[in-house]
């Protein structure tokens, strides 16, 4: 069993929740103002918006030195629904400098809510994209993705956490647009 931190218990943090309680791991929720409290985790979710990574990852680096920790963030005004550059190329890039002694990925940000919550996009288990440099970290966290039924694809270095992102904004805009709704998203088939 693995012990998953989620810090940010808004909706995605929820619905990452859920996911990860159907693989049976054991779940600590964190709300993103009461962080970084007593992290629990060897994964550590960053279920927060883009905006408070900086500051998160400050207060909270002690208690991440050494684990896994998951971005989750696409870099996005949500007043405007516009996409933010970060200087870095990548939230996560900002994120892996701020904390040189943790196992950064890039996760989740490509999946909506409602269908990490279910389980499914369509008909299709959730598809979850990883990239990261650390190919145990990468491992630990497909697995646990993997036991919840979830379909986990290792896409490459941190580097690849940009296209991520890309992707994330795509499929925020096209909902947010209503081309598709807020429980649909991307899957790939094998």
């Amino acid at each position: 069993m693995t012990n998953i931190s989620i810090i940010g218990t808004g909706t995605m943090g929820k619905a990452l929740a859920q996911l990860f309680t159907r693989s049976g791991s054991d779940v600590q929720l964190i709300s993103h103002e009461e962080a970084p409290g007593t992290i629990q985790g060897e994964i550590v979710v960053l279920a927060v918006p883009y905006p408070a990574l900086a500051d998160l990852a400050s207060t909270a680096a002690s208690q991440l030195d050494g684990r896994i920790v998951v971005d989750i963030t696409n870099p996005v005004d949500f007043s405007t629904f516009s996409p933010i550059k970060p200087e870095a190329g990548s939230a996560t890039a900002e994120l892996a400098a701020a904390l040189p002694t943790a196992h950064v990925l890039k996760a989740f940000n490509t999946n909506l809510a409602a269908t990490l919550a279910a389980g499914t996009t369509g008909p299709a288990p959730v598809s979850v994209l990883i990239a990261g440099d650390d190919e145990s970290a990468k491992k630990t966290l497909s697995e646990a993705v993997t036991a919840s039924g979830a379909s986990a694809y290792d896409v490459g270095g941190l580097a690849r956490a940009a296209e991520l992102e890309a992707a994330g904004y795509l499929q925020i805009a096209l909902a947010a647009s209503g081309q598709i709704g807020w429980t649909n998203g991307f899957a790939l088939y094998k």
